[in-house]
């Protein structure tokens, strides 16, 4: 399968891999940052993915709060 996902911000890529490893840190899902993480079992890795997303999503709308 092909790898699309390309950053918009370049430079934000160490804030995710940041906030992979405090999101699996805090659910205590054994999470490599700079390894093989090929042991997860889809559900961790869905915990991971989505609990990112829920805090993207609280960021933008915590600052386009007053925008709008």
């Amino acid at each position: 399968m092909a790898r699309n996902n390309q950053l918009v911000v370049p430079q934000a890529k160490a804030a995710l891999d940041r906030m992979k490893v405090e999101i699996a840190q805090e659910h205590g899902i054994a999470f490599s940052p700079d390894g093989y993480n090929g042991n997860l079992i889809t559900r961790d890795a869905g915990t991971i993915g989505g609990n990112i997303t829920r805090k993207l999503v609280q960021m933008a709308e915590q600052t386009l709060g007053g925008r709008i």
